[in-house]
């Protein structure tokens, strides 16, 4: 006998899928493996997938994936499909952030129509540096939350904000560098999570890499649920080995410098190296109109995407 059920991915390791069923309510998981077309790297079941899976009584191994669906998005890092919001987590310090690859998994959210939200932690080594990165991601219109999970700041503010934001099958990711608190984090916000965690090397100021895969998990126990995945740290986005975007698309990623565009002396400004007389968006910087930081982050990745573009 062959019956088809629907669900979402939830977990993979080794080539072993678990897939999330819902029946009117009724909440089982299925392993799984995928079928021999969905292991091929441009069409691989990603976390987060929502898929058909076949059960087949008359074969050993009768459970597969047999087909996705359309996605609305998907990432190469982290690797997910179907996100609407992307926690991206920072420490304060220990370990200090790299502001540019923060500014990067911003710029890949916003290109894949996925909501940003800002989030600062250990804010407790250093609320003063915590308060100026906040400042930053505030001015540039995200959503932005400062947090300690030793001393409980910002945990509750957040919860609520998950809870109303991420329900009704809405998928959300936490990201960031390793040793920056995602999984301490996000165990202080749903305690009955229980994530690994770990300390910092004293010698390197670097997390080791307590989550070593994706996986999603139910936020509520209820229909409306929404989902919460939690992911493998990392230290590098690459953009010159990767395609996560062109650099006609570019400038959208950046969305408070859109309001400056047509303003500047000369119609075709990149606004990568003008001075403030020539260009809107330099001006509006160094007036703190735009945050400085976040201008120096695009013309590091313009000026990247630019050599791809010119020796393809």
């Amino acid at each position: 006998m062959i019956t088809e059920k629907h669900g979402k991915v939830v977990k993979g390791l080794g080539g072993l899928y678990e897939v999330r069923i819902d029946e009117g309510g009724e909440i089982s998981r299925l392993a799984c493996r995928a079928k021999g077309v969905l292991k091929r790297d441009e069409e691989k079941v990603l976390i987060g997938d929502n898929v058909t899976v076949t059960i087949d009584d008359s074969t050993p191994d009768g459970i597969v994936i047999s087909a996705i669906d359309e996605r609305k998005n998907a990432l190469i890092r982290p690797p997910l499909a179907n996100l609407d919001y992307i926690f991206i987590v920072f420490a304060a310090a220990k370990p200090s952030p790299v502001i540019e690859t923060v500014d990067k998994l911003i710029a890949i959210a916003v290109h894949n129509s996925i909501t940003p939200v800002v989030v600062i932690t250990k804010t407790d080594l250093d609320s003063g540096a915590a308060e100026e990165f906040a400042a930053i991601y505030r001015l540039s219109g995200f959503e932005t939350f400062v947090t300690s999970s030793e001393a409980g700041e910002g945990i509750d503010e957040l919860s609520l904000y998950i809870k109303k934001e991420v329900k009704n099958g809405k998928t959300a990711a936490f990201a960031g560098a390793s040793g920056v608190g995602k999984s301490t984090l996000m165990n202080a916000l749903f305690p009955g999570l229980t994530l690994a965690t770990a300390e910092i090397s004293r010698k390197i100021e670097r997390g080791r890499h307590t989550t070593r895969h994706v996986e999603i998990f139910d936020i509520f126990p209820t229909a409306d649920t929404g989902f919460l995945a939690d992911t493998p740290g990392f230290s590098l986005i690459d953009f010159a080995r990767f395609d996560f975007f062109s650099l006609d698309e570019l400038l959208p990623t950046f969305p408070e410098l859109l309001p400056y565009l047509g303003k500047c002396r000369y119609a075709d400004c990149a606004h990568v190296g003008e001075g403030i007389e020539e260009c809107a968006v330099a001006r509006a910087a160094a007036e703190g109109e735009i945050a400085p930081t976040r201008l120096e982050s695009y013309r590091s990745i313009y000026k990247v995407l630019k050599e791809k573009t010119t020796y393809k």
